[in-house]
């Protein structure tokens, strides 16, 4: 469908991609994928009836918010009038969203805050975008506007959350009530004949763990890959050399720290790698060259880091010559190197270095709740340190962000908030340079949840209708006062779970299925034999649900098809009903002897002791890898 705007015939989604094209091909043909995905598998497909809640998934900084413009001007292009662009509650990050929106879509009526008169006076001519910060206030003035227009009345509307899983789900579900920036949305998207409301972020923990009636959990879910040249959590965190990331510290009882506390260790090592790479950077013609300095959440250590940083800089301009400091800034351009083999030579990089010490040219800056952010973006030019908390989270994307240096984790980690404060994923790094610092726990908190998210996108692509979040025992996968807690299923790896009143729905398939299996020991079996054999079991009670271990299983096969489990089989063993146990002691031992892969034992009674009516019937006993904990929603 090709609409016409004063007289010309206008195609949206063309229109963008020219001008995603003249910046990155690759981009734009990204862009067109996703948008045209999604438009034929459901915006066509649209009723015009009904309210959908939809996902796309994207990694943390990898150009999403150029995917949820393109799908805006699809569906533009099949009838959709009225669009609302959702941010944080961040004054600086919707000015910059309204902007970039003015800027590349300028064949829309692009509305702020503000700007009630130019909405009523659009009255629909052209597709209209009204960029909004998810803040009470504001969505209540414009609930108002829209009643009194009566647009929604009678036309579909489009809601676009950009990190949709924060400030949107409704904090108090456990307290039978409703937050208020969930109940303005709701109002919003209810007032309209129908809509679609797209939750757009690359954490989507939190809205996976959604129940069905409360009306947040994703109907469908759209992952779109990243771009050619984006780095992100593979790089750092998935190889167990880390090439690209260094740790500070061997002594695990020192990484975590009082919110209040200050203690470095690697700073001065970091600020010299900075200093390095900055160089590389800017004798090759660059402009910005940013370091990250992530302490706490609190703001008290931050001017002291911002301290510290400093005393270093003058410490390397006082002792430039010196040949302890040479060398030590050779043994650390010697380990750039083994990743950059075209850095620049070292005499010009040591030159560079001692003309911008000389200058004073390195900019530190201190950005968090104290400070005015808007005189702080300086960040896109020169050489900066950077310092802050919580600021630095979602939706601040720093330009050249080549060093990164950690010193804090939280007592109570959460999957969600830590993955969106890793700023330096995105695609304007050079990867030869990136350096991260860490403590070795932070380092495997990381890896651990850019292992969840692997998962999390694998059973997205693979479409599977109930995905289970895998996270290790160490972190949680997003704050608790969005989940309800009645619905939520927690199963832990390492426990052995089986059901006091198993049924069996048809004991010869059982026989069959297991019949080669006559050996003592632990059999290699793949995971869809686990499968295979659960879906004939059930219970009678609630006590144990084989749809929630099969779930599991096929999470664990859409992250890797070929992967094994140890199925154990026993016969004739005559246990009592409800007895509390079903394991020998051989055989449980034999069991936790097998961590790292799910177990299945099966074991065949002979129904003679009470309770089972000499009915000979299969028990299983499944346990799943230890330090893991599997999350399921029930309603």
């Amino acid at each position: 469908m090709v609409f016409r705007f004063w007289g010309k015939q206008m195609n949206y989604l063309q229109d963008y991609l020219d001008k995603l094209e003249s910046r990155s091909e690759s981009l734009a043909m990204a862009v067109k994928k996703t948008s045209l995905d999604i438009t034929e598998k459901h915006i066509k497909n649209f009723t015009y009836n009904e309210h959908i809640v939809s996902l796309l998934l994207g990694n943390v900084q990898s150009g999403k918010t150029s995917h949820l413009l393109g799908l805006i001007c699809s569906a533009a292009q099949e009838g959709f009038r009225l669009f609302i662009l959702l941010t944080t509650d961040n004054s600086l990050l919707q000015k910059q969203t309204l902007y970039r929106a003015k800027e590349e879509l300028n064949n829309f009526c692009i509305c702020g805050e503000s700007d009630e008169f130019d909405f009523r006076q659009n009255n629909m001519r052209r597709p209209t975008i009204i960029v909004l910060k998810k803040n009470g206030k504001i969505l209540k003035r414009w609930k108002n506007n829209f009643s009194s227009t009566h647009y929604l009345e009678a036309n579909p509307l489009l809601i676009i959350d950009d990190e949709g899983d924060a400030a949107s789900l409704n904090t108090k579900i456990n307290q039978e009530d409703q937050s208020t920036i969930n109940r303005e949305l709701d109002a919003i998207k209810n007032m309209a004949s129908s809509s679609i409301y797209l939750q757009v972020t690359g954490t989507p923990q939190a809205l996976f763990l959604q129940t069905e009636s409360s009306g947040w959990k994703p109907n469908f879910t759209y992952y779109f890959e990243p771009g050619d040249g984006y780095i992100g959590g593979d790089t750092f965190f998935a190889d167990e050399n880390h090439p690209y990331v260094i740790l500070t510290d061997n002594d695990e009882d020192k990484d975590i720290l009082k919110d209040d506390e200050f203690a470095e260790n690697g700073l001065k090592q970091a600020v010299a790698y900075h200093l390095i790479s900055s160089a590389d950077i800017f004798i090759k013609g660059g402009e910005v060259s940013n370091f990250l300095i992530h302490p706490s959440m609190k703001t008290t250590p931050h001017q002291k880091f911002a301290e510290k940083a400093g005393e270093y800089l003058n410490d390397f301009e006082r002792g430039i010559d010196e040949p302890e400091t040479i060398n030590a800034f050779h043994e650390i351009y010697d380990d750039l190197k083994t990743t950059k083999s075209d850095i620049a030579e070292f005499s010009k990089v040591m030159e560079f270095i001692r003309k911008t010490l000389a200058d004073g040219a390195v900019e530190i800056l201190v950005i968090n709740s104290k400070t005015d952010f808007n005189k702080n973006t300086q960040y896109d030019k020169g050489i900066n340190i950077i310092i802050g908390g919580n600021s630095l989270g979602r939706g601040i994307t720093f330009p050249k962000l080549q060093t990164t240096y950690y010193c804090r984790v939280s007592k109570r980690p959460q999957a969600d908030t830590m993955w969106q404060h890793a700023r330096m994923f995105g695609y304007d790094r050079d990867k030869g340079l990136m350096r991260v610092f860490m403590p070795p726990i932070l380092f495997k908190l990381f890896a651990d949840i850019n292992s969840t998210n692997n998962s999390i996108i694998s059973q997205v692509q693979k479409e599977k209708p109930e995905t289970v979040l895998i996270n290790y025992n160490s972190v949680s996968p997003t704050r608790s006062n969005v989940i309800d807690k009645n619905a939520l299923i927690k199963l832990y790896g390492g426990v052995n779970y089986f059901p006091f009143t198993p049924i069996n729905k048809s004991i010869p398939a059982l026989d069959e299925i297991l019949k080669p299996f006559t050996q003592d020991l632990p059999y290699s079996a793949n995971l869809r034999k686990f499968i295979e054999i659960l879906q004939q079991i059930t219970a009678e009670s609630g006590d144990w649900n084989s749809e929630d271990f099969v779930n599991i299983l096929q999470s664990l096969i859409s992250l890797d098809p070929a992967a094994q489990g140890k199925l154990i089989v026993r016969r004739e063993r005559n246990i009592g009903k409800g007895t509390g146990t079903l394991l020998s002691a051989t055989d449980r031992e034999l069991g936790d002897s097998i961590t790292d892969v799910p177990a299945l034992t099966m074991y065949k009674i002979t129904g003679e002791k009470e309770g089972w009516n000499n009915e000979k019937l299969w028990i299983p006993n499944i346990k799943l890898p230890n330090n893991k904990v599997y999350y399921i929603m029930k309603e």
